[in-house]
């Protein structure tokens, strides 16, 4: 069988994205963010994100067929995110996606884009090794996932349990004055403060709350205690400094998703950690993954930058994944799915 040819569509917040793969080869990635349109807001508008979406469904994979010098008949199968992520923008892209699908006769997949974050490393780093463990860590999901099979298998392993390591600095950077989106802010000013410089609790690692969830996590106190510390100086006229604020927050962060990954690899024999999402673009997290795995001989796989946020190479590289697996396309009248549960991978 030659290599298969995948248009993937993603569509589940406020990027529309398409690419094109060819095997693990990326022949084309384009991505158009409604981003600016939502910071006035201080976080995403489901409406706004909506009829962005619609407006650039038809460019965007126009757009990415012809940067891959294809029209739809060339590809073998088109897959597009069904979840999880906001409804009303899920329904955009998957209406689409079925509409080209049943206009070119191509067998479509609707996949959990969350899978594909784990998916799309192999277009940098290759297949998988037996016993991979993946990090997620996005703006609503911190999760570790056991990888049996990316096309027919994935554990969840641990979760958050309330804040996500995302929307714990965005409620931080907030607090702070930053716009929206706030991690890239607090990212900045974290390389120029000192970590220790403030106490920075590490939800669910210590006593009774430790011992019952060594693999889920929990930022909503985190958040909180910052919160305290800040409104405290605020409190007594004294200046808050920005940078040791961010600073400590990023190091409790990283630190937290980093131990905890490292157990996850020990308990399930695991000697390769794959890490996806918006926030693996984080440079302390990065900085302290790739430090922790080094130190348990853990080989950590972390994305380029244009791959850790939504984008279509992520959905197109699960395709490939599926078709060559020999996983049968998703009913032409499948659902989209707002809260798709981590272990389903395909609708």
């Amino acid at each position: 069988m030659n290599e298969p040819v995948v248009l993937g569509i993603e569509s589940t917040c406020d990027e529309t994205a398409a690419a094109v793969v060819r095997g693990h080869d990326l022949l084309s990635n384009v991505v158009a963010s409604s981003m600016d349109e939502h910071a006035r807001y201080g976080g995403v508008i489901p409406e706004i994100a909506s009829r962005a979406h619609a407006e650039a469904f038809v460019p965007v994979v126009s757009k990415a067929l012809a940067d891959a010098g294809m029209s739809v008949s060339d590809v073998d199968a088109i897959a597009v995110s069904a979840g999880p992520g906001l409804a009303g923008c899920l329904a955009v892209g998957v209406s689409g996606a079925k509409a080209l699908a049943w206009a070119a006769n191509k067998p479509i997949y609707g996949i959990n884009h969350v899978i594909g974050h784990i998916a799309v490393t192999q277009l940098q780093f290759g297949a998988f090794p037996p016993d991979t463990l993946a990090l997620i860590v996005s703006g609503g999901h911190t999760s570790l996932l056991h990888v049996g099979d990316v096309a027919r298998h994935i554990d969840v392993v641990g979760t958050t349990l309330d804040d996500a390591a995302g929307e714990c600095f965005d409620k931080v950077a907030r607090l702070l004055g930053f716009p929206y989106p706030g991690g890239p802010h607090i990212d900045r000013h974290a390389q120029a403060g000192d970590p220790h410089a403030i106490k920075v609790p590490q939800g669910l690692t210590q006593g009774r709350a430790g011992r019952e969830h060594p693999y889920d996590f929990s930022f909503s106190g985190v958040k909180t205690a910052v919160a305290r510390w800040i409104e405290e100086r605020r409190a007594q006229g004294l200046d808050v400094p920005v940078d040791d604020v961010c600073a400590s927050l990023a190091d409790s962060v990283a630190g937290v998703l980093a131990r905890k990954a490292m157990r996850g690899c020990e308990q399930y024999g695991s000697r390769t950690l794959i890490v996806g999402g918006g926030f693996s673009a984080n440079s302390q997290l990065r900085a302290k993954l790739l430090e922790v795995g080094a130190e348990h001989g853990v080989e950590v796989r972390v994305p380029e930058l244009r791959l850790c946020t939504d984008n279509g190479a992520m959905v197109a590289m699960l395709g490939v994944n599926l078709v060559e697996a020999g996983v049968a396309p998703s009913s032409p009248d499948f659902p989209i799915d707002s809260a798709m549960p981590l272990d389903r991978i395909c609708m």
